[in-house]
């Protein structure tokens, strides 16, 4: 049972969450992040289209239009000090017709208002220049320089170790069943037990922060899914396009795009479809088939013959039409809604819960030993021979490589393991170090990351599961070991 008193307690391990708890690290604060999940970076932050939107989009003076400028405006230092690849590659949402056309004048108006930097609608001949392969029928577009790419959950993933290593506490497998109002402080109840105490909640819970508003009788709004299937291309069909690629937005968003990922691959997506079940990912056939048809008329050439994967996100849409960042009661912060721009709005978000924070009792005192500085968990792969063959001098496991399709090492693999937030399960590994995210999907190096998080968890082989609960690997040995 745990019943500790902290200052502050984030519920929800998402890229939200893990910006919260990184900005409000920096302070003398005892702070826990509360994730349902076997890992963090279970929800949203783990399947979306790793955009970081230029923000023409959101309605001006809208929250969302707010942080999602601002937040552009901080990623790449942000990405910088936490080590996390962040390209500032820009975007185009293209024009066919005359009603295209306007649409793309009215989202430049709404970008001008917006505080967006340098946008401008662009003619055919400027646009077939800057991407070759872009559809033949794009007749302009509207460009935004400012736009960019990041990988959603590595940014959640250093947000949160970060946190970590200043201090704060993650309790994982900790899903929020009851929040009791003891008047100087919230016990807060998971659904297994545990308990603790926190002066200051901050609801961050994605799709069920309306059940967590819920719990201290706040029901002013409701969160329901939108489901976006995606398909994910070989690395080496990235350079199709440079710039990421939309279509004029509707009113279920901003439409399917095609861009390249930080990682060199292309992806396409997404789908939009409200649903009712807050935990069904599953992908369609008929979504897959819809995005195969759709892209096709945005970009020519794009090699389906090389997808790798297909997954599904689901975005949580809130009741009001923007983000929910605010305190129904004293001591009890929302922060919900947070759909798209979620993800480039996450820095901003923080920042301005900070500024909530400021006008309570909360005593915020900086840290004068905070480091903002997380090493990037990606040096070994990028580095040059002299730098990799130094690294091997110092730890040959960096010379024995596990996953031969991206070329990560066990080093790799075990300095992820030791590093905060620590990976338990195979999908917590892949998305830390890329293992297993390459042409066999793990099919070759899966029993060898198995082994290793046995090892060092001091687990049965047996034991370690593909992303938690029930998702069991190996049910049993065939035979004994020697």
């Amino acid at each position: 049972m745990m019943k500790t008193l902290y200052d502050v307690a984030v519920i929800g391990g998402g890229v939200v969450g893990g910006m919260i708890a990184r900005t409000l690290s920096a302070y003398d604060l005892s702070l826990c992040i509360l994730e349902k999940n076997h890992d963090v970076a279970r929800g949203a932050s783990a399947a979306n289209s790793s955009i970081v939107h230029a923000g023409f989009d959101a309605k001006e003076g809208s929250m969302k239009a707010r942080m999602n400028v601002r937040g552009s405006e901080m990623m790449e230092a942000v990405c910088r000090e936490l080590g996390v690849k962040y390209q500032n590659n820009g975007s185009l949402v293209l024009g066919f017709d005359a009603d295209d056309r306007t649409t793309l004048e009215e989202l430049l108006v709404r970008g001008n208002a917006n505080g967006v930097k340098d946008l401008r609608i662009i003619e055919q001949d400027e646009l077939r220049a800057l991407e070759p392969n872009i559809a033949k029928e794009a007749t302009c577009a509207l460009h935004a320089p400012t736009g960019g790419i990041v990988c959603p959950y590595e940014l959640t993933l250093a947000s949160i170790g970060n946190a970590m290593d200043n201090g704060a506490e993650l309790f994982t497998e900790f899903e929020v069943s009851e929040i009791r109002d003891n008047g100087s402080d919230f016990t807060v109840i998971a659904k297994n037990g545990n308990e603790i105490n926190a002066r200051f909640v901050i609801n961050a819970a994605g799709l069920f922060a309306d059940a967590i508003a819920k719990m201290v009788g706040d029901d002013s709004f409701t969160i329901h899914p939108r489901r976006g299937e995606y398909l994910l291309l070989d690395r080496e069909c990235g350079g199709l396009v440079k710039n990421t690629i939309f279509r004029t937005p509707g009113k279920m968003g901003k439409g399917l795009l095609v861009t390249p990922t930080v990682d060199g691959n292309l992806l396409v997506g997404p789908t939009s479809v409200d649903q009712e079940d807050k935990t069904d990912k599953s992908t369609t056939l008929e979504g897959l088939s819809l995005i195969r048809n759709k892209s096709a008329e945005n970009a020519e050439g794009v090699p389906f013959g090389k997808t790798i994967t297909s997954f599904c996100g689901l975005r949580a849409v809130g009741s009001v039409g923007d983000f929910i960042i605010n305190m129904p009661r004293e001591r009890f912060v929302n922060v919900a809604g947070i759909e798209s721009p979620g993800l480039s709005s996450s820095p901003a978000i923080a920042e301005y819960v900070l500024e909530l924070l400021k006008n309570t009792d909360l005593a915020l005192e900086k840290k004068a030993d905070f480091n903002p500085i997380r090493p990037a968990t990606h040096a070994f792969r990028e580095g040059s021979i002299e730098e990799k063959n130094e690294m091997i001098k110092k730890d040959p496991a960096y010379g024995r490589i596990i996953c031969r399709c991206e070329g990560v090492s066990e080093g790799e693999i075990l300095a992820a393991i030791r590093q905060n937030p620590r990976p338990r399960d195979l999908d917590g590994v892949k998305r830390r170090t890329r293992a297993q995210m390459g042409r066999c999907q793990g099919g070759f190096c899966s029993p060898y990351i198995v082994e290793m998080l046995a090892k060092e968890w001091g687990l049965p082989f047996e034991a370690i599961t593909k992303f938690g609960g029930e998702s069991i690997i190996n049910f049993e040995r065939t035979k004994e070991e020697n």
